[in-house]
C-alpha cells in the first residue's frame, strides 16, 4: 500500500545535500513538529524544481496582477542555511515531480512521488498511481525561500572548465577541448 507524506505549511521545506561537491547525495526534506520526511533525489531534480517554482510564482503575481501573496523576492528573515535534519533516513527516491498553485488556499503544492518499475511519461493531472509520495503544501514566501536555497545548493557545487563546460574534479579532467590533456583548476 503506498504512503503518503503530507505537509500542510510545514514549519520546514528544504533542498540539502551530504557529501563533498563531485560526491554529493541530494535531498528535500519537511518537517513539521516532530514528524520529519526525507527523499533522495538528483541534482538536476532539485535544479528544475527551483527554476519551476520561481517560473510559477512569477506567473501567479503576473496573472493576480500582484494581488497574490507572492513576494518578488524571499524576505531575509525566512534565509534557511541550517544544514538536514537528522536523522537522514530516506523514505524513497523521488522519480516525478508535479508543481502546482492552488487558487483556493493561496499555495504551492510539490508532489514527489517515489520511482517506479516504469516512469512513463503522464498525463495532465494523472498522479502515477500507486507509488509512495511527498506531498507538501506551502506559502508563496516558503515557496520564493525553498527555490533560493536549492539554487544556491546547485550553485554550490564543483566550478565549470571554461571550456568545456564540464565540471572540474580538484585533480582536473580530460577537457574534449584540449584533445584530451589534462586540466587542472586553477588555484
Amino acid at each position: 500500500m503506498p504512503q503518503t507524506y503530507s505537509f500542510s505549511e510545514p514549519e520546514r521545506f528544504v533542498a540539502g545535500t551530504v557529501g563533498e561537491p563531485g560526491q554529493r547525495t541530494f535531498f528535500l526534506q519537511a518537517r513539521d513538529g516532530q514528524r520529519l520526511a526525507t527523499v533522495l533525489l538528483e541534482k538536476e531534480q532539485v535544479q528544475a524544481l527551483a527554476e519551476r517554482m520561481d517560473e510559477l510564482l512569477d506567473q501567479v503575481v503576473r496573472r493576480t496582477g500582484g494581488s497574490a501573496p507572492v513576494p518578488a523576492l524571499p524576505p531575509d528573515e525566512v534565509d534557511d542555511t541550517d544544514p538536514l535534519d537528522q536523522p537522514i533516513d530516506s523514505e524513497f527516491r523521488v522519480g516525478t515531480m508535479t508543481l502546482s498553485w492552488d487558487n483556493d488556499e493561496g499555495r504551492v503544492v510539490v508532489e514527489a512521488y517515489a520511482t517506479g518499475e516504469e516512469d512513463e511519461p503522464l498525463q495532465e493531472d494523472e498522479p502515477p498511481p500507486d507509488r509512495d509520495v511527498l506531498v507538501v503544501s506551502m506559502t508563496g514566501t516558503a515557496a520564493r525561500a525553498f527555490a533560493k536555497r536549492a539554487h544556491a545548493l546547485v550553485a554550490a557545487g564543483r566550478p565549470s572548465c571554461p571550456l568545456c563546460a564540464l565540471p572540474l574534479d580538484p585533480e582536473g579532467h580530460v577537457c574534449p577541448r584540449q584533445n584530451g590533456y589534462m586540466r587542472r583548476q586553477e588555484e
